[in-house]
């Protein structure tokens, strides 16, 4: 039996804007695409190092599981670790967990602790890696970008680190 942190993001077909050089006094000129298209990424970090990530194009409580039952086929047994995302938490999800306890042992994180969180480390490197070098040229090569990114990405994080700090 395995550790597995899982997490979920949304990657926006738009401008992300953390930090701009420009010379004092000008107003520099940010380009936008006015879309509101997301990607929804489901990712998980196992305690062995490996990863498992999914693109969806919404986040509910169906798609989290459809994501629980491919973790289920990858890694057979394992202890899950999560937050309490509303989709997390919905009737459907409860009865999925009990259904499945023998193989699936559910763990939360404490409430508002992403730094528990290794997967939430994935998504910092990748929106810096992916996002902060401008709007791809159209929202089909954004999402192609992001699967190739998770696909080839080997992130070495120890989960022990982040859950036994």
């Amino acid at each position: 039996m395995t550790a597995i942190c899982m997490d979920e993001s949304v990657f926006v077909y738009d401008s992300v804007v953390r930090k701009v050089w420009a010379k004092k006094g000008s107003k520099p000129r940010i380009v936008t695409t006015g879309s509101h298209r997301k990607v929804f990424e489901f990712g998980s970090v196992a305690l062995d190092g490996s990863t498992l990530f999914r693109s969806y194009d919404r986040m509910d409580s169906g798609i989290f599981i459809s994501y629980l039952n491919t973790l289920k086929r990858e890694y057979g047994r394992f202890v899950l670790f999560y937050d309490g995302a509303p989709w997390h938490t919905s009737g459907d999800v409860e009865k999925f967990l009990e259904k499945n306890r023998k193989t699936i042992m559910p763990v939360r994180f404490p409430r508002c602790s992403p730094e528990l969180n290794p997967a939430e480390e994935c998504w910092n490197q990748a929106k810096a890696n992916l996002l902060d070098s401008g709007v791809p040229e159209s929202f089909r090569r954004m999402k192609k970008m992001i699967s190739n990114y998770f696909r080839k990405k080997r992130f070495r994080l120890k989960i022990v680190n982040y859950l036994c700090p």
